[in-house]
Protein backbone atom coordinates (compact mmCIF):
# COMPACT_ATOMS: atom_id res chain seq x y z
CA UNK A 1 0.00 0.00 0.00
CA UNK A 2 1.49 3.29 -1.09
CA UNK A 3 0.48 6.57 0.45
CA UNK A 4 1.40 9.91 -0.96
CA UNK A 5 2.35 12.71 1.48
CA UNK A 6 2.50 16.28 0.28
CA UNK A 7 5.08 18.42 2.06
CA UNK A 8 4.87 22.19 2.00
CA UNK A 9 8.07 24.08 2.60
CA UNK A 10 7.82 27.67 3.72
CA UNK A 11 10.99 29.72 3.37
CA UNK A 12 11.54 32.89 5.36
CA UNK A 13 14.13 35.54 4.74
CA UNK A 14 16.87 36.35 7.22
CA UNK A 15 15.02 39.40 8.56
CA UNK A 16 11.58 37.80 8.63
CA UNK A 17 12.19 34.51 10.43
CA UNK A 18 12.79 36.07 13.87
CA UNK A 19 9.31 37.61 13.73
CA UNK A 20 7.66 34.40 12.58
CA UNK A 21 9.62 31.63 14.33
CA UNK A 22 9.94 31.42 18.11
CA UNK A 23 13.64 30.81 18.75
CA UNK A 24 13.42 30.82 22.56
CA UNK A 25 12.67 27.07 22.80
CA UNK A 26 9.85 27.81 25.22
CA UNK A 27 8.09 24.66 24.07
CA UNK A 28 11.00 22.48 25.17
CA UNK A 29 11.80 24.23 28.45
CA UNK A 30 9.76 26.44 30.68
CA UNK A 31 11.84 28.20 33.32
CA UNK A 32 10.66 27.88 36.92
CA UNK A 33 10.75 31.63 37.38
CA UNK A 34 10.62 34.33 34.78
CA UNK A 35 13.90 36.06 34.19
CA UNK A 36 14.12 39.18 36.30
CA UNK A 37 16.52 42.02 35.77
CA UNK A 38 18.61 43.24 38.69
CA UNK A 39 16.72 46.53 38.62
CA UNK A 40 13.46 44.69 39.36
CA UNK A 41 14.70 42.85 42.47
CA UNK A 42 14.89 44.69 45.76
CA UNK A 43 17.43 43.81 48.42
CA UNK A 44 14.57 42.54 50.60
CA UNK A 45 13.35 40.24 47.79
CA UNK A 46 16.90 39.00 47.24
CA UNK A 47 17.26 37.98 50.87
CA UNK A 48 13.80 36.41 50.90
CA UNK A 49 14.90 34.24 47.95
CA UNK A 50 18.26 33.57 49.59
CA UNK A 51 16.53 32.33 52.74
CA UNK A 52 14.20 30.12 50.70
CA UNK A 53 17.14 28.62 48.78
CA UNK A 54 19.57 28.49 51.72
CA UNK A 55 19.73 24.69 52.07
CA UNK A 56 19.78 24.15 48.31
CA UNK A 57 22.95 26.23 47.94
CA UNK A 58 26.09 24.04 48.12
CA UNK A 59 28.30 24.71 51.15
CA UNK A 60 31.52 24.78 49.14
CA UNK A 61 32.46 25.54 45.55
CA UNK A 62 34.20 28.05 43.30
CA UNK A 63 30.90 29.79 42.46
CA UNK A 64 27.24 29.59 43.48
CA UNK A 65 28.03 28.36 47.00
CA UNK A 66 28.04 29.66 50.56
CA UNK A 67 31.84 29.59 50.43
CA UNK A 68 31.76 31.85 47.37
CA UNK A 69 29.34 34.27 49.06
CA UNK A 70 31.56 34.49 52.15
CA UNK A 71 34.68 35.00 50.03
CA UNK A 72 33.22 37.74 47.82
CA UNK A 73 31.53 39.50 50.74
CA UNK A 74 34.76 39.39 52.75
CA UNK A 75 36.66 40.91 49.82
CA UNK A 76 34.00 43.60 49.49
CA UNK A 77 34.20 44.42 53.21
CA UNK A 78 37.95 44.81 52.91
CA UNK A 79 39.13 42.03 55.15
CA UNK A 80 38.20 39.03 57.16
CA UNK A 81 35.00 38.72 59.10
CA UNK A 82 35.82 37.88 62.70
CA UNK A 83 34.04 35.28 64.77
CA UNK A 84 32.91 36.09 68.30
CA UNK A 85 35.86 34.10 69.70
CA UNK A 86 38.33 35.99 67.52
CA UNK A 87 36.88 39.32 68.64
CA UNK A 88 37.15 38.20 72.28
CA UNK A 89 40.80 37.20 71.77
CA UNK A 90 41.60 40.56 70.18
CA UNK A 91 39.91 42.41 73.05
CA UNK A 92 41.89 40.33 75.54
CA UNK A 93 45.16 41.03 73.69
CA UNK A 94 44.39 44.75 73.66
CA UNK A 95 43.58 44.66 77.37
CA UNK A 96 46.84 42.83 78.14
CA UNK A 97 48.80 45.32 76.03
CA UNK A 98 47.24 48.18 77.97
CA UNK A 99 48.09 46.46 81.28
CA UNK A 100 51.69 45.92 80.12
CA UNK A 101 51.97 49.57 79.07
CA UNK A 102 50.69 50.71 82.47
CA UNK A 103 53.06 48.32 84.29
CA UNK A 104 56.01 49.64 82.25
CA UNK A 105 55.02 53.23 83.05
CA UNK A 106 54.75 52.37 86.74
CA UNK A 107 58.19 50.72 86.61
CA UNK A 108 59.70 53.79 84.97
CA UNK A 109 58.08 56.09 87.56
CA UNK A 110 59.37 53.90 90.39
CA UNK A 111 62.89 53.73 88.95
CA UNK A 112 63.03 57.53 88.81
CA UNK A 113 62.18 57.77 92.49
CA UNK A 114 64.85 55.34 93.60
Amino acid sequence: MTQEINLVKEVYGRNTYTRVIDTSFSELYTPVTASVSVDEVTVEQFFDLYNQLFFQIPATGEVNSHEYLVKTSTEYLGGGVLTDNERAYIEEINSLRQQLLEANQNYLNLSRIV
